[in-house]
C-alpha cells in the first residue's frame, strides 16, 4: 500500500520536480519505479525478518515488529496533510494495532501453559528438563 502510495504521488513528475523534491538519487537508481527501502535509503532485505523457531521468542519478535511499524506510521502521520495519504495509513497503522493485539493473546495462551516454575529456562518444544540428585553420579532427563 505505501508502494502504491508512492507511486502515485510520484507519476507524472518532471526531471524538475524530482529534484526539488530531493529524490534525484533515488532517481537515478530506479527512476519512479518503487524499490522498497527504509526511509534512510537502506534497501529492503530479507535480514528484516527474524524467526528463532522458539514460539515464545518469536512471538516477542513479531509484537515488537508491529509496535515499530505502528510508530513509523505514526510518524508519517504527523508530517502528512494529504487525506489521500493519511488515510490508507490511518488503515495500515490500526491494523499494526491489530496485530499487536492478536500476537499478545497468542503469547499469553502460550505462557499460560508453560510451567510457571520454568518459564523463560528452557524451550520446552525441543528441551527437557534435567534433575540432577545429590547422591547420583550424573544427571537424568525427565520424562
Amino acid at each position: 500500500m505505501v508502494s502504491t502510495i508512492v507511486h502515485q504521488l510520484t507519476r507524472g513528475l518532471s526531471v524538475e520536480e524530482i529534484e526539488k523534491s530531493g529524490l534525484a538519487p533515488y532517481y537515478v537508481d530506479h527512476t519512479v519505479g518503487i524499490w522498497p527501502q527504509a526511509a534512510g535509503g537502506i534497501p529492503f532485505n530479507a535480514c528484516e525478518f527474524q524467526s528463532k523457531g522458539d514460539a515464545m521468542t518469536d512471538l516477542y519478535e513479531d509484537m515488537a515488529a508491529e509496535q515499530k511499524a505502528r510508530s513509523t506510521y505514526d510518524n508519517i502521520l504527523r508530517m502528512v496533510k494529504d487525506p489521500d495519504v493519511a488515510d490508507p495509513i490511518r488503515f495500515l497503522r490500526a491494523r499494526e494495532i491489530v496485530h499487536f493485539q492478536r500476537f499478545g493473546e497468542a503469547l499469553r495462551i502460550l505462557q499460560d501453559e508453560l510451567d510457571s516454575k520454568n518459564f523463560y529456562a528452557y524451550n520446552p518444544s525441543f528441551d527437557k528438563p534435567v534433575s540432577c540428585p545429590s547422591s547420583s553420579n550424573g544427571c537424568v532427563e525427565n520424562n
